[in-house]
């Protein structure tokens, strides 16, 4: 005698404490899926606290779950912090994703893994899924091996590849997007902004509605699965989001500098990687919020400046 499980549908969310994972978990929570979220540093009180590298902890919750499906959103995502700790990130990005590869097949779960552009060199855009990688990052490398990781232990999980992300951030450095805020914010001194690189800033948003009409497009239709890609379509560099967020919000941009040069500093970053998403619009999937009104859903809890909140909102 089973229990009536009402919604029926379950799914596990990792990462749900990071800034995707927080968006695609109210995505399905509020879309009548019974969603577990788990985390590590942040987990509790809401969701369970799990170690990925810890085989037999995600086993059991596994097992004792039983998900239709799983979102893989947790991964080490700053390039930077990759080139610093190779070890740790190729243990999450890599070897957790493919063991989670394998427990999904284990409960016969349909496996989302979250990927990146990054994968790709940024020197032929646009990109489609079967176009090949060549990630000029260690970060790049690392998604690229769980993507491997991932699709060798289970063939009929799904990659999904996305660009850079920003939405509702508890911490504005929690998106490259949003972390500029600050910068655009204090115009008293004048930033050097990059105008060099390419980037499609798309809504976390989105991308969580992305994964649940996969999942449940897959749920009608088990030949969904294989690479896909998802991304916003307004082509932008850091300087001209920058300029953006200043026009949303009516602040100056005069202070903002264009820097055009290739940054020579940190992790090597593709100039543009445009990911084709025409697979996925064919099978009727897709979401794309303009980025001005979402930077602004995104960015007015931390404005400086109260009385125009008050002007705008009341």
């Amino acid at each position: 005698q089973e229990d009536v499980d009402i919604p029926s549908r379950r799914v596990l969310i990792t990462g749900a404490t990071g800034l995707l994972g927080r968006a695609v978990f109210k995505e399905f929570n509020e879309n009548n899926w019974n969603a577990v979220g788990c985390g590590y540093r942040r987990a509790q009180p809401r969701f369970e606290q799990i170690n990925l590298l810890d085989s037999v902890a995600v086993h059991d919750i596994i097992h004792e779950f039983q998900p239709h499906v799983i979102v893989h959103c947790a991964a080490e995502r700053r390039p930077d912090v990759v080139e610093s700790q190779p070890d740790a990130a190729s243990q999450l990005n890599v070897a957790a994703s493919g063991n989670l590869a394998k427990e999904a097949v284990g409960v016969g779960a349909f496996l989302i893994y979250i990927s990146t552009d990054y994968v790709f060199d940024g020197t032929s855009p646009p990109y489609k899924e079967t176009d090949i990688p060549n990630p000029l990052n260690l970060y790049g490398k690392t998604k690229l091996e769980g993507e491997k990781a991932v699709l060798e232990n289970n063939e009929d999980a799904a990659v999904l590849r996305i660009p850079v992300l920003y939405g509702e951030v508890e911490r504005l450095e929690e998106s490259a997007v949003t972390v500029m805020f600050d910068k655009v914010q204090f115009s008293n001194k004048s930033a050097n902004m990059d105008h060099w690189q390419q980037r499609f800033p798309t809504n976390v948003k989105d991308v969580a509605t992305v994964c649940r009409q996969l999942a449940e497009k897959r749920m009608l239709d088990p030949s969904v699965k294989g690479t896909f890609h998802w991304s916003s379509n307004e082509q932008m560099t850091k300087y001209e989001m920058a300029c953006a967020i200043a026009d949303a919000f009516n602040l100056p941009s005069s202070h903002l500098r264009p820097i055009t040069d290739c940054p020579v500093v940190g992790a090597l970053r593709p100039r543009n990687a445009q990911l084709d998403c025409s697979k996925l619009e064919m099978l009727g999937i897709g979401q794309r919020t303009p980025f001005r009104a979402g930077i602004k859903e995104s960015l007015w809890p931390f404005l400086v400046d109260k009385r125009w909140r008050q002007t705008v909102f009341h």
